[in-house]
């Protein structure tokens, strides 16, 4: 939560929760669970003094704000899932979820399972490219 600039810390997410006002908490630990369900063999950390999920890469942070619950980093993937998430987006294309108003869980449990499947695709991809490099290096030996 930011109070007077100041964003709380904490080592993990239940001290990171714990630190933000109560009136968040229960959202935040929503959103945790939402998150956990959505990619359940995600790896949950801190990261930039913030909670965040990791699967092949990073899948999501969110973070407590004054006014708002902060998803990072900005939102790629199919249309209708950007179209989705347009009313939600600032400036920089983070998503800003106001407190005072519902919070769409099942949107942001979409956005965990496209990021997750975007780092497996993004990892295969990498792995098949060095294969072709090692067969080009073995033909290129004969």
């Amino acid at each position: 939560m930011t109070t007077g600039g100041q964003r709380t810390q904490g080592a993990t997410v239940d001290e990171y929760i714990a630190a933000s006002t109560r009136e968040v908490q229960p959202i935040l630990r929503k959103l945790r669970a939402t998150i956990r369900r959505a990619v359940p063999r995600a790896t949950e950390f801190i990261s930039y003094r913030m909670p965040a999920y990791k699967l092949n890469g990073i899948i999501i942070y969110f973070a407590a704000f004054k006014q708002h619950v902060g998803v990072f980093p900005p939102v790629r993937g199919t249309a209708a899932l950007v179209k989705a998430v347009k009313p939600f987006a600032g400036p920089k294309g983070n998503l800003r979820f106001q407190v005072a108003k519902p919070i769409p869980y099942s949107l942001i449990a979409r956005i965990a399972k496209q990021r997750a499947r975007d780092n497996l695709k993004q990892v295969a991809n990498k792995k098949s490219a060095r294969r072709s490099r090692k067969t080009a290096r073995q033909r290129n030996r004969v």
